[in-house]
């Protein structure tokens, strides 16, 4: 498949990189630590996305080690793994702010740095949903489902905004930026507790807050990892309703429809009707195979991002079709004819079924691999 065409390479060459960081970490914080100290370490002759690539190394590394304590997301594991992942993830983010700054020192700054670094980071999203899950005990259940759901949608609009504006824009608090910086935190202090089942444990009466009457018991027994979905859905809605309101206000101002862009978030509407719908149909998956089955999901994000980026940076029109969706659609299709007793289901909810996330995996990875590939011998 063809990503970008031969008359759309001029203004691939025209491509300028525009961003807004009005992070005050990121301004006082970082950006000097970066570009006094860690920058250093870098010879001139690494290339900017060799340095992302190694930086994403620390989170696969991160990811493989947990799932080999915790396979199944819901055990405590050794306190140093915690520790680990707040290194890792400390070192991704550290990788991810220099490359940047890389690519300005040895003149390599290009739209290919750019789709690479936003690629890395849309494969980064499944795998840190899976790894913050099993550090929390959260296990295959959904609330992993709905951290996925969080972290995915929160990626797929911060990419939707920067499509139709043609500016990266990063909050005063963002996900990059204070989000991982509270997870480094988040994971450390759990090594120090001793595990993930600490997050368990009653937050109000954990934090000394007395128990009231007017408090309903269920609202004062609910645990920390209960209040991180009330708190993160909170968040998810405020940031994904300014985002909205950012893009139909730029559009205005340009003299631009400013209602065209929402039909761009109808793939994601798609991709969240078909994932709780499957899992709903299938509880064997939900309960035994949230790990491929979420690694999957990921790759559907990824290559939806990937393909946003590409168009933005060719100033192409927008790409509604994912065809990572189809095999979920028919999946889906396959397991409600069975249930609701319309039709007999081919894959059944035994090995077929469980062979059928696998296959769907495999077959992401595939896609999105020969997507990157693509477009890198296409630029």
């Amino acid at each position: 498949m063809v990503y970008i065409r031969q008359h759309q390479l001029p203004k691939l060459r025209e491509y300028r990189y525009a961003g807004v960081d009005l992070s005050l970490v990121s301004r006082y914080v970082l950006k000097p630590f970066y570009n006094n100290f860690v920058i250093k370490f870098f010879p001139m002759s690494m290339a900017p996305n060799a340095i992302t690539l190694t930086g994403f190394f620390f989170v696969v590394v991160n990811f493989f080690t947990i799932l080999w304590y915790n396979p199944t997301l819901d055990q405590d594991c050794p306190p140093w793994v915690y520790a680990s992942c707040a290194i890792g993830l400390f070192l991704y983010q550290t990788f991810d702010g220099v490359d940047g700054i890389q690519a300005r020192r040895t003149k390599q700054s290009g739209p290919l740095g750019e789709l690479f670094d936003h690629s890395v980071d849309a494969c980064n999203t499944a795998l840190g949903v899976l790894i913050f899950a099993a550090a929390m005990n959260l296990g295959q259940s959904w609330a992993t489902v709905l951290t996925l759901f969080g972290s995915t949608m929160t990626f797929y609009v911060q990419t939707w905004d920067e499509y139709y504006t043609q500016v990266l824009t990063l909050g005063i608090i963002s996900g990059p930026v204070e989000g991982v910086l509270t997870l480094c935190v988040v994971f450390g202090f759990t090594a120090y507790m001793g595990g993930g089942s600490f997050w368990h444990r009653s937050m109000l009466e954990t934090v000394g807050v007395p128990k009231f009457a007017f408090i309903p018991e269920h609202i004062y027994d609910m645990a920390f990892t209960q209040w991180y979905l009330v708190y993160g859905g909170v968040l998810l809605f405020f940031a994904i309703a300014s985002s909205i309101v950012h893009v139909m206000q730029v559009r205005r101002e340009r003299g631009q429809d400013p209602i065209k862009p929402l039909y761009g978030l109808l793939p994601l509407v798609a991709v969240w009707t078909l994932v709780p719908a499957y899992l709903y149909l299938q509880p064997t998956i939900l309960e035994n195979y949230m790990v491929p089955f979420c690694l999957y999901v990921g790759m559907i994000n990824a290559y939806a991002v990937g393909r946003m980026i590409c168009a933005h940076l060719v100033k192409a029109s927008f790409p509604y079709f994912n065809m990572l969706l189809i095999p979920l659609a028919l999946a889906v299709l396959d397991s409600a004819g069975a249930v609701f007793g319309y039709w007999p289901s081919v894959l059944g909810d035994g090995v077929r079924q469980i062979a059928f996330v696998w296959v769907c995996l495999g077959l992401s990875i595939g896609v999105y691999g020969s997507f990157v590939v693509s477009v890198i011998i296409d630029h």
